[in-house]
C-alpha cells in the first residue's frame, strides 16, 4: 500500500516478489498505479506451475536463485535512492539483506512477525545480524516483536520503531449492533494454521458441556493448509454450531453481523483482524500473545486470555459471556481506542518515514501510534518536485 502511495506521489517504484498473482487485488493496485513488476520465480521458457513444482523439493536452491535474480537486476538497473524488504517473519529476508549489503544499497526490513516458534538458525545468524545492523531502519508491528528480535539476535537495535499496517474496513462508517434474540455470534478470522493461530484451542473450549449449553455459534473465516483438518476435528467434536465462511473480502459485511472476535493465537505480530474488529465496535476475546495487550484492555476494550491454552482461553471467554451485556458498551470504547492508536491512513505514514529514509543519514522517527503515543499521526506533504527524484525498490 505503501508502494503504490508512492508512485501516486511520483516516485519509481519497482517491485520483486516471487510467484506474482495478477489477480491478486494488491498486485492489480501496485501495477495500476505505474509500479513495475518483476518475477523473482520464474526461469526462462518454464512455465510458472513446474517452477513451482521443482521449489517445493528444492526450496534452498530455489531460494538462492532467486536472489541471483535480484542481485543480477539491481546491478543491471538504476541505483535505487532505497531498498525495502518485507518481511513474513523477522528474518526471512536475510538473503535479500545482503544482496544489498554487497551492492552497497541502503535499504529498511519490515518484520511483520516475531515469535519463540520461530528463532534464527545458528548458521545464518552472523548474516542475520548483519542485516539488521547494516539497515538504514527497522519496522515492527508491535513493540514486543520488536523486543523479541533483540532477544533473539542478541543486539540492541538503535534505527528501530512500530509502524501499523493498513486495515480492510472503513474508518468513518458506524455499525448497528447485530440482533441477539437468536444468539451469541463469535468470528474467528485468519489463516487455518492451528500451529500459529490455534483454532484448534476454541474448538476444544466449545466442546465443553457448558458452552454446547449457551446460544452461541462460531465462524471461521479464511483458508489455509488445515481447513480440511479443522473441519474434521469440529464433526469430530460434534459441534453442530460451528461453520467455515471461507476467506471473504468484505470484512465490513462480517462485522454487521458476529458480536465478538474470538483469536486464540499462538504467534502473531498485530493481528490485522484484531485492529479491524475494534475499529468496527466489536468486542475482541484474544490471547496475550505479542501486540495484542499492546491495544487491548483486558476487561475494558476487550478480553485476554493469559496464555493459548484450552484452560486460559475457557476463562477469558467465560468472563466475556458473564458481562455479554456490556458488549456494545466494550466494543464502543475498543473503537475510540484503536482509533487513538491506529493512523487513518498507515499507508501514507508508512511513505512518509520512507521518503525520509532516502536521505544520506537515518532522522528520528517521531512517535506516533504504534511507536508508544496513543495519538494519531496523519501523512505530511512533501514537496512534489522532490518526490520525483526518489527511486525505490522493494522485495518480498
Amino acid at each position: 500500500a505503501a508502494a503504490a502511495t508512492l508512485a501516486a506521489r511520483g516516485c519509481r517504484v519497482t517491485v520483486f516478489k516471487n510467484r506474482l498473482d495478477p489477480r491478486e487485488p494488491g498486485v492489480e493496485r501496485l501495477r495500476a498505479a505505474g509500479c513495475r513488476l518483476k518475477e523473482l520465480a520464474k526461469l526462462p521458457l518454464l512455465p510458472r506451475m513446474i517452477y513451482s513444482a521443482i521449489a517445493i523439493f528444492t526450496y534452498p536452491l530455489t531460494f538462492g536463485y532467486q536472489a541471483v535474480r535480484f542481485y543480477l537486476s539491481l546491478r543491471l538497473r538504476r541505483r535505487p535512492d532505497l531498498l525495502v524488504i518485507s518481511q513474513g517473519g523477522n528474518h526471512d529476508g536475510w538473503l535479500y539483506a545482503q544482496v544489498a549489503i554487497r551492492l552497497r544499497l541502503p535499504f529498511v526490513l519490515i518484520s511483520q512477525k516475531a515469535t519463540d516458534l520461530y528463532w534464527p538458525l545458528d548458521t545464518r545468524r552472523g548474516w542475520i545480524r548483519e542485516a539488521y545492523e547494516g539497515a538504514r531502519w527497522s519496522f515492527f508491528v508491535s513493540r514486543h516483536n520488536l523486543a523479541l528480535t533483540q532477544e533473539q539476535l542478541g543486539i540492541r537495535l538503535e534505527h528501530a520503531s512500530v509502524a501499523r499496517n493498513p486495515f480492510n474496513v472503513t474508518w468513518e462508517a458506524s455499525r448497528e449492533w447485530p440482533r441477539t434474540d437468536l444468539g451469541f455470534r463469535f468470528a474467528c478470522i485468519g489463516r487455518l494454521y492451528p500451529k500459529e493461530k490455534g483454532q484448534d484451542l476454541v474448538l476444544r473450549v466449545l466442546a465443553r458441556p457448558k458452552w454446547r449449553a449457551r446460544p452461541v455459534s462460531l465462524t471461521f473465516f479464511g483458508s489455509g493448509e488445515q481447513a480440511a483438518g479443522l473441519a474434521g476435528m469440529a464433526d469430530f467434536l460434534g459441534l453442530e454450531n460451528v461453520r467455515f465462511g471461507g476467506f471473504v473480502q468484505d470484512v465490513d459485511a462480517v462485522w454487521a453481523d458476529h458480536h465478538a472476535l474470538v483469536l486464540p493465537s499462538r504467534a502473531e505480530g498485530l493481528p490485522l483482524v484484531l485492529v479491524e474488529a475494534m475499529l468496527c465496535g466489536r468486542v475482541a476475546i484474544v490471547t496475550d500473545v505479542a501486540g495484542n495487550p499492546e491495544v487491548v484492555e483486558d476487561g475494558v476494550t476487550g478480553f485476554l486470555a493469559r496464555a493459548a491454552t484450552e484452560d486460559a482461553l475457557d476463562e477469558a471467554m467465560e468472563r466475556a459471556w458473564q458481562r455479554r451485556g456490556e458488549w456494545r458498551e466494550i466494543g464502543a470504547l475498543a473503537a475510540e481506542r484503536i482509533r487513538r492508536l491506529v493512523p487513518r491512513d498507515p499507508a501514507a505514514v508508512m511513505a512518509d518515514h520512507l521518503l525520509g529514509l532516502c536521505d544520506s543519514a537515518p532522522p528520528a522517527i517521531e512517535a506516533g501510534p504504534g511507536v508508544g503515543a496513543d495519538q494519531t499521526t496523519e501523512a505530511a506533504p512533501r514537496e512534489e518536485g522532490r518526490l520525483r527524484d526518489r527511486s525505490l525498490a522493494g522485495a518480498s
